[in-house]
């Protein structure tokens, strides 16, 4: 099996992005899986661009992207993608796109096909804390999971995809207010890990 992950780069001001940072530091063979990991700018339309260039050359069986979701306090498998961008912020090259559907005439919503419960499940019983979310938001993460899931809707039925968002690196808090959640890097990663593993079991 091979599987393809990705993460975003820095964005909002912010000097690092722990989803690409903890993307780094997985193995290069999780079970029996081979692991593919790129980096994907944090700019509406470019990423999917980028993302479907890496899937005609690597040909995998799934596709993992991963994004930053501060405030969240453990890592969220999302269900869900809509058919809508509304940025509250520019992206990495100073698009703000504002109630504009992702792609015109396309489905209202996709699911991620990937077996998310397992994903889940798996990291929580290695102590990560996890969950399943129903809301990719509106901005990039949402635009990436939504044209990854189009993809498979459209050119590859055979394809697992979906999207993971993490919380905040410990250390991008000590600038934020008291209590902000956290989770350091290498914890993301271990439960990336387990999210992968459950993949690989279930195929």
């Amino acid at each position: 099996m091979k599987i393809l992950i990705t993460g975003f780069d820095p964005f909002g001001g912010e000097k690092l992005n722990p989803a690409y940072e903890a993307v780094k530091l997985l193995p290069d063979t999780i079970a029996t899986a081979d692991i593919i990991k790129a980096e994907l700018p944090t700019v509406f339309g470019k990423c999917a661009k980028i993302l479907e260039g890496l899937i005609e050359k690597y040909q995998p069986n799934a596709v993992i992207c991963v994004g930053q979701a501060g405030g969240r306090s453990g890592i969220s498998i999302e269900k869900v993608a809509i058919n809508f961008a509304d940025a509250i912020i520019a992206d990495n090259e100073n698009q703000q796109l504002t109630d504009e559907p992702i792609i015109k005439d396309g489905a209202t919503a996709y699911f991620s096909n990937l077996p998310i419960k397992s994903m889940v499940k798996n990291i929580k019983e290695h102590g990560i804390p996890a969950n399943i979310s129903y809301t990719a938001g509106t901005f990039v993460c949402n635009d990436i999971m939504y044209r990854l899931l189009h993809m498979i809707e459209h050119k590859y039925p055979k394809m697992l995809g979906g999207f993971i968002h993490v919380p905040f690196d410990t250390a991008q808090t000590a600038t934020k207010a008291d209590g902000t959640p956290s989770m350091p890097i290498a914890t993301i990663a271990k439960g990336l890990e387990y999210a992968i593993e459950a993949i690989n079991f279930a195929n």
